[in-house]
């Protein structure tokens, strides 16, 4: 039973297994009316599961969600099975409270209500409701949004002919338009620009509805009304925005730690008292004594049995606050931190400053389709460049002409690269000749067809770098979870110790602490970067000059 009115939904998951694997045993918050949520966590602790399990498609757990009486909840979907020949505005539409209803009302009734003044009432009814929704423009208010998210034109394609991106877009304005009470959002700014993405948070800040959010994207969490972390099978709450999250992220850490350092501690004096119960017990000839020996150390035995049982904390703060910490805490945090991404960049100061990339007044497109022109670039190593534009502007084109794609058309300038320099390319997307091997099988496929040496043992210790487990290695590529895949990419980018790195978009999938690691691994690089972002965190990160990539 809800406790107060402004609760609209109260959670507790104490159970969530994948076969041997338990993944939540104490997942517990309630959201309240309008409240703004983000969750975050590591990848594989059970974010998208959660959702499922909220917007009730997962029911495999124990454990109850309970929502306020009459609340609609929406959420962004992951699949269109079964609907992908739908039109993007008949798909947007269908998720619109009393749409479906009213429209059939209105458009069958006039044919066969006759003089049936039920019949004459309903209709009634329904064209005033429909007026009071404001649906009688909401076709082109649709439209106006699909637009503004840069799906100009697909309100009349099916779902089957968008791209995942497009789909992910889709989903958000379909969620915008759909005046739920709840709305559960799946990294809905992974593929928008920074122009969509502000118009998102606008909405966002403005929005009437309850809202939780899975997202790295600091941008998003910077306006949250609060943060829950999922960790350790269970759940943190904190309250406030990032900045918020940091700062008492690091005195909750401090705490944890020294519970569990409290905890190691005990464990050792445990094992002491074990070995002295046994001998005491065994040097006995008072079978009273013997007795209470031998249950001294049951006690310590079983004392310990629980203490080794519970799995060690995961213990993470971010970089900044780390430096603030006292000696003791910054110790204990040195000794106990999680396991995280570790990125082999090379970072001496002894390579030159020669130029890498260079153009002039470049004019790129496809076929008669311009589409930018007066691109200057000067990159050199040991520096950074953001291409700033917004989706579809010519980014991309730009990245493939300099990898020496056929496909784009020079229509006016010069675009150079230095020949013998070693290119690390971040793509949003896994090649196709590695999508369905195995990870390990993939890994080495990829080195070889680099002809790069490769090695059993060079593949465990990337595993182990990229935070891979064994079973992981034997996972088809495109059964890996968005943040697995990105480290695959990383793994990718690096393999032929580059001297130039192009980034498109590295920080979605990414968790945050992954996404710290990269950042200071980039800040620490000695090559060049050459990269895409709409993470105002991490660009103003890596910082570097700014080219712009047609109309701002």
């Amino acid at each position: 039973m809800l406790q107060w009115i402004k609760v609209i939904a109260d959670v507790t998951v104490t159970e969530k297994s994948f076969g041997p694997k338990s993944l939540m045993t104490g997942v517990k918050f309630s959201v309240d009316d309008g409240e703004k949520v983000g969750v975050i966590g590591r990848n594989g602790v059970g974010k998208s599961t959660l959702f499922g399990i909220l917007a009730g498609t997962d029911t495999d757990y124990t454990g109850e969600v309970i929502y306020r009486r009459g609340t609609t909840v929406v959420a962004t979907a992951q699949e269109h099975h079964g609907i992908a020949d739908q039109t993007v505005l008949q798909y947007v539409l269908a998720g619109l409270p009393e749409y479906s209803d009213l429209s059939h009302i209105i458009e069958t009734y006039p044919a066969t209500m006759g003089d049936n003044m039920r019949l004459i009432h309903e209709y009634s009814e329904a064209l005033e409701r429909f007026e009071q929704r404001g649906y009688y423009q909401i076709e082109s208010d649709i439209e106006q949004e699909l637009e503004s998210f840069q799906l100009s034109g697909v309100a009349h394609r099916p779902l089957v002919t968008l791209s995942g991106g497009q789909k992910r877009l889709v989903e958000v304005v379909k969620v915008m338009h759909s005046d739920a009470h709840l709305a559960l959002l799946d990294e809905p700014t992974n593929h928008m620009d920074y122009v969509a993405k502000k118009q998102f948070v606008d909405w966002l800040m403005n929005a009437r509805e309850a809202m939780l959010i899975i997202t790295h994207d600091r941008d998003v969490l910077k306006h949250v009304d609060r943060i829950i972390e999922l960790k350790d099978g269970g759940c943190q709450s904190f309250k406030g925005n990032y900045d918020a999250y940091l700062r008492q992220n690091a005195v909750h850490t401090g705490t944890a730690m020294n519970e569990f350092e409290m905890i190691e501690k005990r464990m050792a004096n445990l094992k002491v008292k074990v070995l002295d119960y046994q001998r005491l017990k065994e040097k006995a000839r008072n079978p009273a004594t013997i007795q209470k020996f031998k249950r001294l150390e049951t006690q310590s035995r079983a004392e310990l049995a629980e203490l080794e049982a519970k799995e060690k904390p995961t213990f993470w703060i971010d970089k900044d606050s780390v430096e603030n910490l006292n000696y003791k805490v910054a110790g204990q945090y040195e000794k106990f931190k999680a396991r995280n991404i570790r990125m082999h960049l090379k970072n001496d100061a002894s390579r030159s400053k020669h130029v890498l990339v260079r153009a002039s007044d470049l004019g790129l497109g496809y076929g008669d389709t311009l589409l930018f022109e007066g691109v200057n670039i000067d990159l050199r190593e040991g520096e950074a460049l953001e291409l700033r534009g917004r989706n579809g502007a010519g980014k991309t084109t730009l990245i493939k002409a300099l990898l020496g794609s056929p496909e784009v058309t020079v229509f006016g300038g010069v675009l150079e690269l230095d020949t013998h320099v070693r290119i690390g390319i971040y793509e949003q997307e896994v090649n196709d000749n590695y999508f369905d091997l195995p990870l390990v099988a993939a890994i080495e496929r990829m080195y070889l067809d680099r002809d790069l040496s490769i090695s059993t043992t060079k593949i465990r210790s990337l595993l182990a770098d990229y935070l891979f487990s064994e079973s992981d290695g034997q996972v088809p590529i495109s059964r890996l979870s968005g943040g697995q895949k990105a480290r695959f990419q990383l793994i990718s980018m690096l393999a032929n110790d580059p001297q130039l790195l192009i980034l498109d978009e590295p920080t979605n999938h990414l968790d945050l602490p992954s996404i710290e690691e990269l950042e200071m691994a980039l800040q620490r690089y000695s090559g060049a970067v050459l990269y895409v972002s709409h993470d105002n965190y991490f660009r103003n990160t890596l910082g570097g000059d700014v080219v712009q990539v047609g109309a701002q």
